[in-house]
């Protein structure tokens, strides 16, 4: 009997070594190591930004971004250990706790510069739209994996469609456009890689492109102003960067000459005068890869996105390794969110997209963009530990 009871206990003590082993090696290293590396170099990147920001501090943001990225990190860890199951089983919370912040946020959040995006809890505040992505992909991920044979139905992409504009209009409201963007974004993703026909997801871009017109130019015409005044704005300022240098075309003339400046090998920390001297409004968070790019140059900025060149194809890459529909709609939901990010701030930098405040993923100062991010890396290392 007493041998019986050891080798169990020895046979037990082997399987679960055989599955720490299996978990290990299916870990997409490459992705965890690019997105470590991607972090390193936005706390590098930071502490030569906001070096001047705090008079008797120089590493204020610095330390303070590195303690969201060991937050970021915890989480991470959580949701690799996670099962995807759990977020295809728990689809209806997951919406209704993604509609219940939304509506939160601008009953009862923090107003900073007239919108009410952030929920202060004691000394932290947060921003729900930023979590609200990654929550809205898992649950359009679960939604278009139940609907099975029926995905290619009309019933289906007007249902998931309706399900997705309701968040959409919500953050829309706060106001807070360039977020809205992304979601409206994770919805085509995931709709596209659900295999939703070509015929309906035209349909949807068709509509998407005539409301977009009647925002920015069919609604104006005829009085009808969706768009806040400063929104109204930006787009202007984009379509014509030198109607007004020293008001609302300012950020982007300043925008586009901090990456100018920077030459091949920037001018340092040191040396550039636009973060350093505030030419460049909000060089920490929505221009840091002006800022970047005025300290670094061409060089620095190359690296930084061929890390996330390397993060997307990874992402990419979980996508043909995930086991069942739910896992491969939600990493390319995850991946094109990121990569939706990545192309609005970094384009509206160099005067290629309108400013839309939208902050660089993994470099940005703030915690609610930098933990979101970390979780939804948790999510890709989940699903690939459990691949096929």
């Amino acid at each position: 009997m007493t041998d019986y009871v050891v080798n169990q206990r020895v046979a037990a003590r082997s399987r679960a070594r055989a599955r720490e082993a299996s978990f290990l090696r299916n870990l997409d290293w490459a992705l965890l190591l690019a997105v470590a590396a991607l972090v390193a170099y936005g706390l590098w990147a930071i502490s030569g930004i906001t070096k001047n920001d705090i008079a008797g501090d120089s590493n204020y943001y610095v330390v303070r971004q590195a303690a969201f990225a060991l937050l970021g990190l915890a989480g991470m860890v959580a949701m690799t250990l996670l099962e995807p199951a759990f977020w295809r089983k728990n689809a209806r919370l997951v919406y209704g706790v993604l509609i219940a912040v939304l509506v939160i946020a601008p009953v009862f959040g923090a107003e900073v510069r007239n919108t009410r995006r952030w929920i202060d809890i004691g000394p932290f505040r947060f921003q729900p739209s930023e979590f609200g992505k990654l929550l809205l992909v898992l649950f359009l991920a679960a939604f278009l994996a139940e609907r099975g044979k029926r995905i290619a139905e009309r019933e289906t992409t007007l249902t998931t469609t309706g399900l997705a504009l309701l968040p959409v209009v919500l953050v829309f409201l706060q106001p807070d456009f360039g977020t809205a963007i992304v979601y409206v974004a994770v919805l085509g993703a995931t709709l596209f890689v659900a295999g939703t026909r070509w015929s309906q997801i035209a349909v949807l871009l068709g509509l998407g492109a005539f409301a977009a017109a009647f925002v920015l130019w069919l609604g104006p015409a005829i009085n009808v102003n969706v768009l806040k005044d400063y929104q109204r704005e930006r787009i202007v300022g984009f379509t014509n960067p030198s109607k007004d240098p020293g008001g609302s075309t300012w950020n982007i003339n300043q925008s586009i000459t901090a990456v100018g400046a920077g030459g091949v090998d920037g001018r340092g920390p040191n040396g550039a005068t636009q973060t350093n001297y505030n030419y460049l409004p909000e060089h920490a968070t929505d221009f840091a890869f002006a800022s970047l790019a005025e300290q670094r140059g061409f060089l620095g900025a190359t690296i930084l996105l061929l890390l996330y060149l390397l993060v997307i194809w990874r992402a990419i890459k979980v996508i043909t390794l995930a086991r069942d529909a739910f896992a491969a709609i939600a990493a390319g939901g995850i991946a094109f969110m990121l990569l939706i990010q990545i192309f609005i701030n970094v384009g509206m930098t160099i005067g290629m997209a309108p400013i839309t405040g939208i902050p660089l993923p993994f470099v940005s100062v703030g915690g609610s963009s930098m933990v979101a991010n970390l979780l939804a890396i948790g999510v890709l290392q989940s699903i690939c530990i459990r691949r096929r």
